[in-house]
């Protein structure tokens, strides 16, 4: 039995499309046990839920066509704790400000969003940020085809933000996202924060 932070919780990784396999492992590496999450009933069987990086636009529809967009919702809307990265930022965005048309999100975090901020592909980076909550060392971030926050409402913790100010890590109680990748840095410090919040709830 492993003691790690996810020791004895189950955790979702939404797994219609996206960088599904490295949040698998990041969180079994903690000790989590991990569902694949595709239908409403797999969602109904974990404590947690991760939305990962992908495209935002084909999660949303695939979310709809697999009957998960409600339920997502109304998990969200009851309190479970979700980690969203890159795409799942935008997921749990109660705003977009570029938004394609009928594009929807599952909502619950309280920031208005804009998709793909730095620009195309061949405009990703990396950057060591500073993120108090989490201490030392830096955090290693991939942005990737990244969105950003532009706005936050008055109950989100900004946990990180680039050099101009543009904010790029958020919190709002059982919620938590990033417009980065740490899972693809071997960074485990936002991931075990995750957990902490589902062992809590």
């Amino acid at each position: 039995m492993s003691d790690g932070p996810g020791a004895a919780v189950r955790v979702g990784v939404l797994a219609l499309q996206g960088d599904v396999r490295e949040h698998v492992r990041i969180l079994g590496a903690l000790g989590a046990e991990v569902v694949l999450v595709r239908r409403p009933d797999q969602l109904a069987a974990v404590d947690g839920l991760v939305l990962p990086g992908g495209e935002s636009t084909v999660i949303d529809k695939l979310s709809r066509a697999f009957g998960l967009r409600g339920p997502a919702r109304d998990a969200i809307s009851a309190g479970m704790p979700v980690y969203g990265t890159c795409a799942g930022l935008i997921l749990l965005a109660d705003r977009l400000a570029d938004g394609i048309a009928g594009q929807e999100t599952f909502g619950g975090l309280d920031v208005t969003v804009r998709r793909n901020a730095f620009g195309a592909q061949t405009e990703s980076f990396e950057t060591d940020l500073r993120v108090a909550a989490l201490g030392d060392p830096p955090v290693r971030a991939a942005f990737i085809r990244a969105p950003a926050v532009v706005e936050c409402g008055a109950g989100v913790a900004p946990l990180a933000a680039l050099d101009d100010g543009t904010v790029v890590a958020v919190e709002q109680g059982p919620l938590l996202a990033t417009a980065f990748h740490p899972e693809l840095t071997g960074e485990t410090r936002f991931h075990r924060r995750f957990l902490e919040k589902v062992a809590a709830a």
